[in-house]
């Protein structure tokens, strides 16, 4: 049985191999989407083509050797980088790949005269690789964006004095100063100031959000309107946008299985290419008449060579997983892999903690009982506690007059003794048969009122339950740490299926067990350093990223980085779309190529047609892709 350590530990592992190479599929394409590859700048390859095109389109004009030499020249021009790394891939990788095809494919034209087939043939090869480069480098540019979240240098107050400082120096307790314009830098609270802050860029909430004195800001934030000092509470490694800017790097080293099986059937298929092409080219024509048909069978060879070619399979599936990791960072959630997608799109049941997932994670004044007074009353009196319940009162009165109040004891367990305005004043939890928090408030003795306080649920939880339940989750479940009594108030008023209730983190990976035992794949939504068992053994473990604990967006899969549970659905939509992109693209290049293929080797195809199969459908299949970027969630 999977334990809650062995989850965690393979959580561990996964993270520490991500950085090693699994030597599997197709490392050229693979490296087009991490970016890895330096590649070439646009212009130099559009300066490329479009010399070797004139010369193409010249040549056409002329004839004998002049045209020879012309041909050979623009196919050069487009080609050599190509053969260079073909003969390198083969030499130092034993590795043979797309580009070793389209050489061989180019070559062999050459060699039975069809030199300008060849040109055409490494020429739309070479748009196509462009066309390819622009697309992966619109998707990679989508998220990778984020790294604008990070500023190089802070303003620090030194004593009177302001120094600017590298990021890297600054330390918890240091007080940065930002200015309206300028990119918070690190997780802090405000020591003074006010200022709008625009967290678009972490959450996706397009409204800026008003703080003052004592409210916290996070690593990249926007400062908009005011000056503020920011007493420093995290260092920046680990801070909201370092966090995020670290996920979007792994996210690239988790690979879905639909992936990982694309580079490994390329790898095989591309090998198994070249073998068929091997046997049409020089066996077939021994039942045939070896020296009447070699030509016609060779170039039909050829031909297989180059509509055979992998790259719509190799890079539409990853640009698809890619593109659709972009679209959820664009509406406030980060997907950690591939594997997520795919995971997400197949969930058929989502397990949910409470606090600080389904519920807002703090108290607040429900109802009060008793006359206009109870509130002032009770506000006054706990003007100067720091209890949660304390807190909560005064928020839902406002700013009581501490003049007012005198002779203040606070009794831990009990409540709050005080005088205000000359009477003496008590304020104390009760109990609450409607499984809430119930505070009765004492005048001189005698109770004039209660104040009914809890945890409410998020605005969006109950729209976010009915929405997993219209795109197709069979099954939600709250899994809690809190009393059943609340758990089950919460879950009525979400629409929750069922609480369970009262559960240790090892109960809630037993209930996990349970509901994934009964409904397939399953999420865990949560928040909290004690869901990080249940988040690791989740099919899907989704945290909370805005009061998440670090060990919660560490150990999940995918991150809401603004606390909304209407999120998740959003998440869902996305991943069903990307994934059933990923498949028609798929479906596209098969279905393309084999026609192209079975027309070929009936004698009705030439190299013209498996140019438009192997680089026409590869730019077929990457725009499909990019449809998964710009997917807008209702």
């Amino acid at each position: 049985m999977e334990t809650p350590e062995n989850a965690l530990a393979a959580k561990k592992l996964g993270r520490e191999e991500k950085h090693h190479h699994d030597g599997e599929g197709c490392k050229c394409c693979e490296e087009k989407i991490s970016g890895e590859h330096e590649e070439e700048s646009p212009i130099a390859a559009i300066i490329k083509i479009a010399v070797s095109g004139a010369l193409f389109v010249a040549s056409f004009f002329l004839h004998g050797a002049l045209q020879y030499a012309i041909l050979a020249a623009a196919y050069l021009i487009v080609g050599y980088e190509v053969i260079i790394n073909a003969i390198k891939e083969l030499v130092t990788e034993f590795s043979i790949d797309e580009e070793f095809l389209m050489t061989i494919a180019t070559v062999g034209a050459w060699c039975i005269g069809e030199g300008t087939e060849a040109v055409a043939v490494m020429l739309f090869y070479s748009v196509g690789e462009l066309l390819e480069d622009i697309a992966c480098e619109r998707s990679r540019k989508s998220i990778t964006a984020l790294l604008s979240l990070r500023p190089d240098t802070l303003t620090l107050k030194r004593g009177d004095s302001e120094e600017v400082v590298p990021l890297e120096q600054a330390g918890v307790g240091d007080i940065a100063i930002f200015a309206p314009g300028e990119r918070i830098a690190v997780d802090g609270v405000i020591l003074s100031g006010e200022t709008a802050v625009d967290n678009s860029a972490l959450t996706g909430e397009s409204l800026p959000e008003e703080k003052k004195p004592g409210d916290p800001v996070y690593g990249g934030g926007l400062n908009k309107t005011g000056v503020i000092e920011v007493k420093i509470t995290k260092p920046y490694a680990q801070s909201s946008s370092a966090r995020i800017l670290e996920l979007v790097e792994n996210a690239r080293d988790k690979k879905a299985k639909a992936e990982r099986f694309i580079t490994r059937f390329a790898k095989k298929y591309t090998v198994a290419v070249v073998l068929l092409a091997i046997f049409i080219a020089f066996v077939c024509p021994a039942f045939t008449g070896y020296a009447e048909t070699f030509r016609g069978w060779l170039y039909r060879g050829l031909t297989l060579l180059v509509v055979s070619c992998p790259c719509a399979f190799v890079i539409s599936v990853p640009l698809g997983f890619f593109a659709g990791i972009g679209c959820a960072s664009k509406n406030g959630i980060l997907v950690k892999g591939a594997a997520s997608i795919e995971a997400m799109a197949k969930i058929s049941a989502v397990a949910l903690d409470k606090t600080g997932t389904v519920t807002a994670g703090n108290l607040s004044v429900e109802k009060i009982v008793g006359g206009d007074d109870v509130l002032t009353l009770a506000a006054h009196a706990e003007c100067r506690s720091t209890h949660p319940i304390a807190k909560a009162i005064v928020k839902a009165y406002g700013e009581p007059d501490h003049a007012l109040v005198s002779d203040v004891v606070e009794e831990a367990g009990r409540g709050v003794y005080a005088t205000v305005s000359g009477d003496r004043i008590f304020v104390g939890r009760s109990s609450s048969p409607e499984g809430g928090i119930a505070v009765s408030v004492e005048k001189n003795g005698n109770e004039i009122g209660k104040i009914y306080l809890s945890d409410a649920i998020k605005p969006d939880s109950r729209t976010a339950i009915e929405s997993l339940k219209n795109i197709g989750v069979q099954k939600v479940v709250m899994l809690s740490g809190d009393r059943r009594q609340a758990a089950e108030e919460a879950a009525k008023q979400a629409g929750i299926d069922e609480a369970r209730a009262e559960l240790s983190p090892e109960g809630k990976c037993d209930e996990l067990q349970k509901i994934r035992s009964e409904s397939g794949i399953t999420a865990f939504v949560g928040d909290g350093i004690n869901d990080a068992p249940v988040l690791a053994m989740a099919d899907v473990g989704v945290a909370m990223g805005g009061l998440g604990s670090d060990a919660a967006i560490e150990t999940a899969d995918v991150v809401i980085l603004d606390d909304r549970l209407s999120r998740l659905p959003a998440a869902l939509k996305i991943s069903k779309r990307t994934m059933k992109i990923v498949y028609q693209c798929v479906a596209i290049a098969f279905l393309a190529k084999l026609a192209v293929i079975v027309l070929e080797l009936m004698g009705y195809a030439g190299m013209w047609a498996a140019v438009f199969a192997d680089v026409g459908v590869t730019v077929i299949c990457i725009l499909n892709s990019l449809r998964a970027f710009n997917y807008r969630v209702r």
